[in-house]
């Protein structure tokens, strides 16, 4: 072990602790007073976003914020860096976020992410893909946000990866706005590399902080899901084309 790395491990430890703990605490709480208050989705976002606040100070994540959610249901699309992202984003939008269905399979965070607001979806499953843009469609027209992230996966490249067009096209279909969200990193170290979860978690949280570009544009207008993927990832290159320094 390189002993001039040794303080920072120590540091994401005792993030990583303190982070799982505030996690834990914050559920149990919750859950032993939904006879008391009850359980709705008002107070599972404001659980979300008060927790997100002190996750933010704790991991030393730091967000220029550009743009801001429109006043109606719509759904947002933006591009995925790394594990932080809807760390930043839910911060600002109150909304049901599509999620690979790896997370449920991690421990504390399925429970927290089934109380607040997400969906799993199977990327591999067509089956699954179609029932997620059913219910997707479902909580749209009830008058809440859904944010997804149609590269399907997390990715490096400054040009976000091709956008899956099926969300895009439901939304179309409907007449519910879709709004690009652009995110990207100040540095090489906070992008996902491939492998697991927990490796990622340290070696994005070693360092003292993690500094994110956040933008929210206007809703897209075009004919066709695809075309309006095609604009979106478009406007998305543009906003975070030359942000990142190393």
């Amino acid at each position: 072990m390189n002993l001039l790395k040794f303080p920072g491990l120590l540091l994401a430890l005792f993030r990583a602790i303190v982070c799982f703990g505030s996690i834990l605490l914050v559920l149990i709480l919750y859950v032993i007073t939904i006879p008391i208050f009850g359980h709705n989705q008002v107070r599972a976002f404001n659980l979300r976003r008060n927790w997100l606040k002190f996750g933010q100070r704790l991991l030393g994540i730091k967000v220029e914020y550009k743009g801001k959610p429109i006043n109606t249901a719509a759904l947002y699309v933006s591009n995925h860096r790394t594990l932080s992202d809807p760390i930043a984003t839910c911060r600002v939008l109150d909304a049901f976020v599509i999620a690979k269905a790896e997370v449920a399979d991690i421990p504390i965070l399925n429970q927290g992410a089934k109380l607040t607001g997400v969906m799993y979806v199977k990327r591999d499953s067509k089956e699954s893909r179609s029932s997620v843009r059913e219910t997707t469609t479902e909580v749209l027209k009830s008058g809440q946000n859904v944010l997804v992230y149609p590269e399907g996966t997390t990715s490096g490249e400054v040009m976000p990866l091709p956008y899956r067009y099926g969300t895009f096209t439901e939304a179309i279909k409907h007449n519910i706005p879709i709004v690009p969200i652009a995110i990207e990193y100040k540095h090489q170290k906070d992008m996902w590399r491939q492998g697991k979860l927990i490796p990622q978690f340290f070696r994005q949280f070693s360092h003292l902080n993690t500094h994110i570009l956040h933008i929210i544009g206007e809703p897209i207008e075009a004919e066709s899901g695809e075309e309006a993927a095609q604009i979106a990832r478009q406007w998305t290159y543009d906003m975070v084309d030359g942000y990142i320094i190393d």
